[in-house]
This record gives C-alpha cells, structure tokens and sequence, in this order.
C-alpha cells in the first residue's frame, strides 16, 4: 500500500511539476496501449488454438453406453449376492 502511495505521488509530481510531463504521458498511454492490444491478442490466441467440444449426440452415445456399462455392473453383483444369499 505504502508503495502504491509513493508511486501515485510521484507520478502526480512528474506530471505536474517537471520538464518530463511528456515524455511521462507517451509512456504512459504506450503501456496502456500494449496491455490493451496484448489482452485482444491473447483473446484471439485462445479463440483460434482451443478445439471444438464434441457433438453433443456423441456425448449422449458415451452417457448412454456408460449407463449400459453400470447396469451389467449391477445385475452381476446382484446375480453374486443372490448365491451367497440362497445357503442360509
């Protein structure tokens, strides 16, 4: 805090009371300048490199064939509780 403070106060007394106050402003705005334009390309960037998601008729094929795949599951289990079951 106390350094954000200092840098404030001297940036206003550059600005204001020297012979740099224009040479302050054009670094300024550069910079404000760069990180705009380097946030839109980075946006672009991730936009052109990230791969489509799948259809979502393929998604449904994979839940579909999942809860397949569970229900073998659990009618085998059940076919196993029942032998261990039937002795008593």
């Amino acid at each position: 805090m106390l350094i954000s403070i200092a840098v404030i106060i001297g940036y206003a007394w550059i600005l204001f009371f020297t012979e740099w106050t224009l040479l302050l402003m054009q670094i300024t705005l550069m910079i404000a300048v760069i990180c705009l334009l380097g946030i839109i390309a980075w946006i672009g960037y991730t936009l052109a490199t990230t791969p489509p998601p799948k259809p979502i008729e393929e998604i449904e094929k994979e839940i579909q064939q999942e809860l397949k795949n569970l229900e073998k599951e659990g009618s085998q289990e059940e076919g196993k509780q029942e032998d261990f079951g039937g002795s008593s």
